[in-house]
């Protein structure tokens, strides 16, 4: 689909973008023709925007796991750590040869910065990825091992952020 080789692609960072990022990349396969799967770890809630917009389109297939709040480092509980679990296999699952053109693992990252995953789980994952998936990783916190190991590593750097500034969380922008 991408041509020979797909790639392994980071957004990380502390700064806002990282989702919109692979969202943007979806939606650019998509329009191609390409079979994308976007599993959302830690972002359990149903109101999303990208839920509402993605759902009708027929080779986008998203799959969100996790609580319908942000947890917050040292609060994790077992049940988090299902849903991660939860999220990793289904990104077995479409890792798979002839699954899907692109494999995004939204948050993965921040997933495994809690506790939730390992970082060898998703190096093993990435390993034995078919020859022309695509996988997109996002999240705060990459690995120093998954970074060495990716083709591309985007940071987002915070330089200024509205919720410094009082600002809650916007529908349509944040979530």
């Amino acid at each position: 689909m991408f041509g020979n080789k797909g790639t392994v692609q980071i957004y990380t960072g502390d700064g806002k973008g990282k989702t919109t990022a692979a969202l943007g990349l979806a939606i650019r396969a998509a329009g191609h023709g390409a079979r994308v799967v976007i599993i959302q770890f830690m972002k359990g809630w149903n109101g999303c925007g990208e839920l509402k917009i993605l759902a009708p389109l027929k080779n986008i297939t998203l799959i969100h796991t996790g609580a319908s709040k942000c947890i917050r480092p040292g609060a994790e509980s077992e049940w988090d750590a299902g849903e991660a679990e939860k999220g990793m296999r289904f990104a077995k699952k479409y890792a798979a040869p002839q699954m899907c053109d692109m494999l995004i693992l939204d948050e993965i990252t921040w997933a495994i910065s809690h506790g939730l995953l390992k970082t060898e789980d998703l190096l093993k994952l990435i390993d034995k990825k078919p020859e022309q998936l695509e996988i997109v990783i996002t999240g705060r916190c990459a690995p120093q091992e998954l970074i060495d190991r990716a083709d591309l590593v985007s940071e987002i750097k915070e330089i200024k952020h509205p919720f410094v500034q009082g600002v809650k969380e916007r529908q349509g922008i944040e979530y």
